[in-house]
Parts: C-alpha cells; sequence; structure tokens
C-alpha cells in the first residue's frame, strides 16, 4: 500500500519530471513511506532533499529559543524560491507536542516567517512551484481521532482512493466532477451559505473558484474560492473541533461585518482564538470552500483531512491564495469548517446545493 501510495504522490501529486528538484519534510517516523517515494522520484529523474524533524523539536524550539524566534528558515526560504518543489508529509510524533508553549512566541514567529509564506503563495501562483501536503499515519494522529493505528491506516488510504484499483484514476474523475461545479460558480457573482447554525454571504465577482483534485493536498475533494475581502456578512459556527497551535479549539462562532470578524467565541479555546485575531490579517477570510470528498465522513481534528468532508463547508481566516485572485494577506491561513447535512448554498440566489451535496 505505501508503495502505491509512493507512486500516487509522485506521478499524480507533484507530477515529477526529469531535472526537477524537490524538497521533502517530515518526521522520522514517516521513514517506510519516505523510502519508496524517493524511489519513484529518482526513477523519474527527479532530485530529492530531505528535511526531518525530531521527536520533541517544535517544543525544544518554542522553549529555548529567543533571537531564533525572529529567523527565517533558511533551508526552507531556499527550496520555495529555488526548487521545483516541495511536500510536506504529516507524521506526528505527538499532536499536543506545543500545547503548553508560550504563546506570545508562537505569535512572534509566525510574524516572523509571513514573507516565507507569501513568497511561498505567490511562486505557486505563478506556477513556478509545485506543492502537496500528505499524511503518514501515526500513534498519535491516531489516538487524537479515537481509532487504533490500524483502523487509522485504513481510514487515510481510503480517503486517498488508495483501495482503489486504479487510485490515480479515480482523482481524476473526481477532478472532471469537481470541474463542472467550478465552471459554474465561476460565472456567479454571490454565494450565501445557509443552515441551522450559519448565515454567511459574500461576493465573489472577479474571483477564480478552483479546482482540487488531490495534486496539492493528498488528500483533497474541495472547490475553493477567496472571497471580496469586504463582502462578507454574517454570522456562523464551525462545528467541527479542530487543534492550532496543539491547542484544543471547539464550536467556534464569529460575526462579520463588511468583511471584519466583529466578535468570535470558542466553547473550548478561547484564549487560542483572541491570540489568533491579534495578528495582522487575520480578521479577514482568505478563503472559502466546500468539501466533497465522500470517502471522508468522519472529523479527525487534522484539517487536511476535516475540510474535505463530504458535506461540509470551510472558511480559512488570514491569507488569501493569490491564484484565487484573493488579496487579504497574514501570517496565518487557518481553516475552520461545519456541517452543512441540513443546509443550503446559493449562488446569485439559485439553490445550488442542498444537504451535503451540489444539485447542480
Amino acid at each position: 500500500m505505501l508503495e502505491k501510495y509512493a507512486k500516487l504522490l509522485a506521478e499524480y501529486c507533484l507530477y515529477v519530471k526529469k531535472g526537477e528538484r524537490f524538497l521533502i519534510r517530515s518526521t522520522s517516523l514517516a521513514t517506510p513511506l519516505l523510502q519508496p517515494l524517493y524511489k519513484e522520484i529518482l526513477l523519474r529523474g527527479g532530485f530529492a532533499e530531505f528535511q526531518i524533524s525530531f521527536e520533541n523539536q517544535a517544543k525544544l524550539f518554542y522553549d529555548n529559543a529567543d533571537a531564533q524566534l525572529d529567523h527565517q528558515p533558511e533551508l526552507y526560504t531556499h527550496a520555495i524560491s529555488h526548487f521545483d518543489g516541495v511536500l510536506n508529509i504529516i507524521a506526528p510524533f505527538n499532536l499536543n507536542e506545543t500545547a503548553g508553549c508560550s504563546s506570545d512566541k508562537k505569535k512572534r514567529h509566525q510574524e516572523a516567517i509571513k514573507d516565507v509564506k507569501k513568497a511561498f503563495m505567490t511562486r505557486s501562483a505563478e506556477g513556478k512551484l509545485k506543492w502537496s501536503l500528505c499524511v503518514f499515519p501515526t500513534e498519535s494522529a491516531a489516538k487524537q481521532c479515537d481509532m487504533t493505528l490500524e483502523e487509522y491506516q485504513d481510514f487515510v488510504f481510503n480517503a486517498c482512493y488508495l483501495n482503489q484499483e486504479n487510485p490515480i484514476d479515480a482523482w481524476k474523475e473526481l477532478g472532471a466532477m469537481q470541474q463542472g461545479i467550478v465552471d459554474y460558480l465561476n460565472t456567479c457573482k454571490k454565494i450565501h451559505y445557509k443552515a441551522p447554525h450559519v448565515d454567511i454571504s459574500f461576493l465573489t465577482e472577479g474571483r477564480i473558484w478552483m479546482n482540487s483534485d488531490g495534486k496539492r493536498n493528498m488528500p483533497s475533494g474541495e472547490v475553493f474560492t477567496s472571497p471580496v475581502e469586504n463582502s462578507v456578512n454574517g454570522t456562523i459556527t464551525f462545528t467541527c473541533p479542530t487543534i492550532y497551535g496543539g491547542q484544543d479549539v471547539e464550536n467556534i462562532t464569529l460575526t462579520v461585518k463588511n468583511g471584519i470578524i466583529q466578535t468570535w467565541k470558542a466553547e473550548i479555546g478561547q484564549d487560542v482564538l483572541d491570540r489568533v485575531f491579534s495578528i495582522e490579517g487575520t480578521r479577514q477570510f482568505g478563503e472559502v470552500a466546500v468539501g466533497t470528498n465522500m470517502n471522508i465522513q468522519r472529523v479527525t481534528k487534522n484539517i487536511l483531512f476535516d475540510e474535505k468532508i463530504g458535506g461540509t463547508i470551510h472558511m480559512a481566516i488570514g491569507a488569501s491564495y493569490p491564484e484565487t485572485g484573493g488579496k487579504n494577506e497574514s501570517s496565518v491561513h487557518w481553516d475552520m469548517i461545519t456541517d452543512m447535512s441540513q443546509g443550503e448554498i446559493f449562488a446569485d440566489g439559485v439553490l445550488i446545493y442542498k444537504n451535503g451535496r451540489f444539485t447542480i
């Protein structure tokens, strides 16, 4: 299964070509996937370099760093400026590793790397940088979503369509379906999300809806864009629990007026919200999206999976993706997810989505 996974990443997600250079970032726990992945990249004539993290590295950083908090990561910065692609493989030792670390230090470091994130998004939007994000199942990630490691492995592989005979064909089929949705949405100007816990609208005129079909995220399954920054109005509660900076956050409710988040509250993690909303650019939205992956039907507290859940929507505070035409800049891009199994979406007043599925 890992050899199948490695082929999907190299051939479909990164579409490695001869002579291209890639930076692969993960932890040492992902070695069983890194080995066949390296082989696949080499066989396609690509070059790969690896940045491997060790257990408690992030905690050691926040507990002991001072001037280093203001330092930009040189290897990573060089890669996103000069390499052809970057692959991040999430393989955590401990998802809550930094939960007890200083919030002020986290904020300070986020501000320091703001320009690096902007450079990443800009070069990606220009078509000069390939990138993808995926998961290697670990005990910590499995425990976080109340699964055994074996159950979590099955969940991850199924979400990536690896249980199908030809995963690449399956992703192409999903991409074709989503392209029809994107083509329709790109003719519309105003979107309205409506559900018992959601009543929020925004303009997308002049923005571009994108088809996320597994190349940049594995798994994927979403259509997304950036709203016109000052057009977002309404109230929304995000029902899916999440983790941010190693801390649990649940039931976030935001009220928005003319694009600016006016009030925020969370049943769990209010201090996290307070810290994040003190960072420049976070009180506006950088992304709006609809999840379409019906192979994902449970919350894992991993945004990579949860934002793709079929029958959900998500909105990200902070940085926009430049390729959508978004203009908001921030060191933060935080996707917040909510259930739409009893919801509706209207585009220019026309019902296009009901109870978790598109009707167009």
